[in-house]
């Protein structure tokens, strides 16, 4: 008897085959999805169908290459897509960074699923007194210790 363990699966068997749930449309937005922890890649706010990125061209590129953010004004892509692997700058986008949506991804409005307690760095880091810990931060996260804040002085 197969067992099931997936709350995506649902109650399909483990060696059963499922249907995928239709996409939704792509959040197509002039907002910016605020950035839930340091390094994070920006989000896409807009519809991303119908562009090619690979070998053959970068459909980004026509708007936030740094020739084209005048005219499209786009955000440019960051300075460090242009280094290589050895640190050296480029004149155009290392190909490391070439493929966009490796790390950058389009947004869609859809139901979370699979519950989770995912906080973000900015609400972790303010969400408790100097000195005590979340209760979530403490086991999820071995030695975490928020950053020092200034207490105003009295």
């Amino acid at each position: 008897m197969a067992q099931t363990f997936s709350a995506l699966r649902g109650p399909t068997p483990i060696d059963r085959a499922t249907l995928a749930e239709p996409l939704t449309p792509e959040q197509n937005t002039p907002e910016h999805e605020p950035r839930a922890y340091p390094e994070q890649p920006p989000l896409i706010p807009h519809s991303t169908e119908g562009y090619e990125v690979s070998v053959r061209g970068n459909k980004c590129l026509s708007c936030h290459a740094r020739s084209r953010v005048g005219e499209s004004q786009a955000p440019m892509i960051s300075v460090t897509h242009f280094a290589d692997r050895d640190g050296q700058f480029l004149a155009t986008v290392s190909p490391r960074r070439y493929f966009c949506t490796a790390c950058h991804v389009p947004q869609h409005d859809v139901k979370v699923p699979v519950k989770n307690d995912f906080v973000d760095i900015d609400s972790l880091l303010t969400s408790t007194a100097p000195g005590q810990y979340p209760s979530h931060a403490t086991h999820r996260f071995p030695g975490f210790r928020p950053r020092a804040t200034s207490q105003p002085k009295r």
